[in-house]
């Protein structure tokens, strides 16, 4: 709790337990999605309002102003929701290492907080957003997001044709996109949707707090692209990035994927008998094998 995540109000204390006191979303409020970053928290409440705490040197709370620096926090939710527009409320969201994205109920999506790789998506790739923007990011003429995933410094959406696209940094492929761009980031969604396959479309995504990305197909299969020098990409090897999507090895005869979630140098998945199997750095344990 040294930057106030824990949404339990005044002071810093780690906590090694749920208290028995909820975190005060609002009167009457109960929440309804919740996302964990590196140092903040944020939630959807049941009416649709995003609240976000923790740490907000970057903006990543979506709150506004203007004088931000390293003890920058808020210990508690806000009485105010965060502004994504009006009208507008939030279906989906996804906390970064210092950057928040949110999916709003009309398809549009929005991120902010820090963008020195362009993970924001708006174009920008230095500036830092203290609040969502009123423009939302182009994924593509007519094209909405369904789902979200904001990792260390990129960003990816699966769009509501099933196609997969991420920005931000890029220096160890994790966008998918393939080469090596220089810098090594973009600060855009690419026109083109990263190539899973022929035919093949995404219905999960997870970046990760490292530099790789896992997205699981509409047939079940996974797949992952970036940094493997851990075994991370679940491909049997540990010699080589990969700046494109690589299946992962078998999950089991005749087993597919349902959920997929990444950690910094690790993935796991659950299965569709609801088996969890998980791949990449063990040296504290986190493969539970």
């Amino acid at each position: 709790d040294g930057n106030g995540q824990l949404g339990d109000g005044p002071g810093y204390t780690n906590t090694n337990a749920p208290s028995s006191t909820a975190i005060d979303l609002g009167t009457g409020r109960t929440a309804v999605a919740v996302s964990a970053g590196d140092e903040h928290t944020c939630a959807i409440l049941d009416n649709g309002d995003l609240k976000c705490w923790g740490h907000d040197a970057y903006g990543q709370l979506g709150d506004g102003g203007t004088t931000h620096t390293a003890n920058t926090k808020t210990t508690a939710p806000s009485s105010t929701a965060i502004d994504l527009g009006t009208g507008r409320t939030a279906v989906a969201v996804s906390a970064g290492q210092s950057h928040t994205c949110a999916i709003l109920d009309n398809g549009d999506l929005k991120c902010w907080g820090r963008d020195n790789d362009g993970q924001l998506g708006d174009g920008g790739s230095s500036s830092t957003t203290y609040a969502p923007s009123s423009t939302a990011i182009d994924l593509g003429t007519g094209r909405t997001a369904v789902a979200v995933s904001a990792g260390n410094a990129h960003t990816c959406a699966i769009l509501d044709n099933g196609d997969l696209k991420c920005w931000g940094e890029d220096i160890l492929g994790q966008l998918g996109i393939g080469g090596t761009p220089s810098p090594h980031r973009r600060t855009t969604p690419p026109s083109t949707a990263i190539d899973l396959g022929t035919g093949r479309t995404a219905v999960a995504v997870s970046a990760s707090e490292g530099a790789h990305t896992c997205a699981i197909l509409d047939n079940g299969n996974i797949k992952c692209w970036g940094r493997n020098n851990q075994g991370e990409l679940g491909d049997g090897t540990t010699s080589h990035n990969n700046s494109t999507p690589t299946s992962t090895g078998s999950l089991g005869a005749g087993r597919t994927a349902v959920s997929v979630g990444t950690g910094a140098y690790h993935t796991c998945a659950i299965l569709d008998n609801g088996e969890a199997k998980c791949w990449g750095y063990d040296a504290y344990g986190q493969l539970g094998d």
